[in-house]
């Protein structure tokens, strides 16, 4: 009788060595005429015991890990095939701490199901959510997207409801879905994550948008970068397409959704949703001016929903549970779970799903086990290259939206990188300025202009004395303040956030060098 094993084909797995040990699996089954079916899923999220091999016993799946071409021998004569002991062995996938306290709904199937395979996405509940919206008037549909209290899992966090609503009521003879998956954020990769291992959820997504809002054609804004995530998603197109899922007659219902992949531009700003549209259309992205909002005219000037992945990847359990069911997740206005990613220094790597109410201490203590190299955890930066520098002070705040408000943060994509007692919070600061600096599409004078001063002020205040140093801190909050209220985007609105932060928080880093030498 033929044993499953699933191997990642999942990038960050693939670049732990996660090909040559599909390889050496089916060598060794095949040298020792074993019975074997490989079937290469995406990853399970914990990155730091990748690749994670698992086989299907009668008992469920059991895991192995971090895997090696060198351990298969050792791990069929430990008859792994039958979820045998080894040093590697991590016992009943579903039983590993990790994962047994997550309440994965967005991530449901990744890591679980074949993502090429239509057959075992529609196994394990997929298309439950569309067959319900095709049941339902649009209205109705945009409404239980609003009663959820789904908001964007992106930068600012508006509600999904009402974006849907503005697009549906927009008159036009052709409105747009777009999926911005131009994931660029630093220690960021739901996104990838959910195209590489359960492309079929986003799909189904979008296409319930489209119904939603009455669009008929969609567009994944695709990352250059990400070329696994590229031909998992078109090969689950073709999929769709074939199963009667896309096309002119979904499901026999007489509508129409049809949907490509589009490469992005390789900018940091297409991320913002006007740069992004700007490059679809064949542009240099640059931002827009807002109004008119997207929703009422977006792409080629049509009304468009433009959500991330992991908004779009949420809507089909919303129709498939209910929008009760989903809301019934969570804290305050935060509703649902977030998908949040560990990264950085941290000892244990890799993605959690949570309803919002879980603080960063839990996170970077229960889940994340502490910093990777054993020191004190210093300054966490929550919401990519522009989140707010978090101090130990703060780690008890929980992930939710208003709750970082509150501090001068924000959840963002959610990603979270740690830093050690070891970082130089000035340094940090001096490269968020940078960071905007090079990455300004260079269309409003605060953000193009601000960010190179911001750089040169820093500069100064640490090449200079204590009395320089103060007045230059004066010179920088002021810009700081310049470039959140005048520019034209997040990106110059929100670099002041971790220079701000690193100022307040971390005030002994700015030391002038005569002041760091007296010291």
């Amino acid at each position: 009788m033929s044993v499953t094993v699933y191997v990642p084909c999942d990038a960050s797995a693939l670049s732990l060595g996660a090909e040559a040990v599909a390889k050496a699996i089916a060598a060794e089954a095949a040298v020792r005429n074993a019975d074997v079916r490989i079937v290469r899923n995406g990853s399970r999220g914990l990155y730091w015991l990748e690749p994670m091999v698992e086989v299907e016993t009668g008992q469920g799946r059991v895991a192995y890990g971090p895997v090696q071409p060198g351990n298969v021998a050792a791990l069929f004569d430990a008859d792994f095939l039958h979820g045998g002991d080894d040093v590697l062995a991590l016992g009943p996938t579903e039983d590993i701490p990790w994962l047994k306290s997550q309440q994965r709904l967005t991530f449901a199937r990744v890591g679980i199901v074949d993502p090429r395979s239509l057959d075992d996405y529609r196994a394990h509940g997929g298309y439950r959510g569309l067959a319900a919206a095709l049941k339902m008037e649009p209205a109705a549909i945009v409404q239980a997207v609003t009663d959820s209290g789904l908001r964007g899992r992106g930068g600012a966090a508006f509600p999904a409801g009402i974006k849907w609503k503005t697009c549906f009521d927009a008159t036009a003879d052709q409105k747009y879905i777009v999926c911005n998956a131009d994931e660029g954020d630093s220690g960021t990769f739901s996104d990838r994550m959910v195209m590489e291992g359960d492309p079929f959820v986003l799909i189904e997504g979008m296409t319930i948008a489209g119904l939603a809002v009455g669009a008929t054609h969609g567009y994944i804004y695709l990352r250059i970068e990400y070329p696994h995530a590229q031909r998992a998603l078109e090969a689950a197109i073709d999929a769709a397409k074939a199963g009667g899922y896309l096309g002119e007659n979904i499901c026999g219902s007489g509508k129409a959704f049809h949907l490509e992949v589009r490469m992005a531009a390789g900018a940091y700003i297409c991320g913002e949703e006007t740069s992004l549209l700007e490059s679809l259309e064949g542009r240099r992205g640059q931002v827009r001016f807002k109004p008119p909002l997207p929703a009422i005219q977006g792409l080629f000037g049509k009304p468009t929903v433009i959500n991330n992945v992991i908004t779009l990847a949420t809507v089909p359990i919303i129709l498939d549970r209910g929008a009760t069911f989903y809301r019934d997740f969570g804290t305050g206005r935060s509703r649902g779970t977030m998908p949040i990613q560990l990264a950085g220094n941290i000892k244990r790597g890799g993605l959690v799903e949570r309803a919002f109410g879980l603080t960063l201490r839990e996170l970077i203590e229960d889940y994340g086990g502490g910093t990777a190299s054993g020191r004190p955890v210093r300054a966490v930066q929550v919401g990519g290259p522009l989140g707010a520098y978090i101090p130990v002070s703060q780690l008890d705040t929980p992930i939710d939206y208003e709750a970082f408000a509150a501090i001068n943060g924000m959840v963002g994509h959610g990603g979270v990188v740690v830093f050690d007692d070891t970082v130089d919070m000035a340094a940090q600061a001096r490269f968020a300025m940078e960071f905007c600096a090079i990455e300004s599409c260079g269309k409003c004078t605060p953000c193009r202009i601000g960010s190179t001063r911001g750089v040169e002020v820093i500069d100064r205040m640490l090449a200079g004395s204590i009395a320089e140093r103060e007045r230059n801190e004066v010179l920088l909050r002021d810009l700081c303040q310049t470039m959140l209220a005048g520019s034209l985007c997040a990106l110059g609105g929100m670099a002041p956030f971790p220079v701000l932060s690193a100022l307040d928080h971390y005030p002994e880093d700015f030391a002038g060098t005569s002041q760091r030498k007296a010291s």
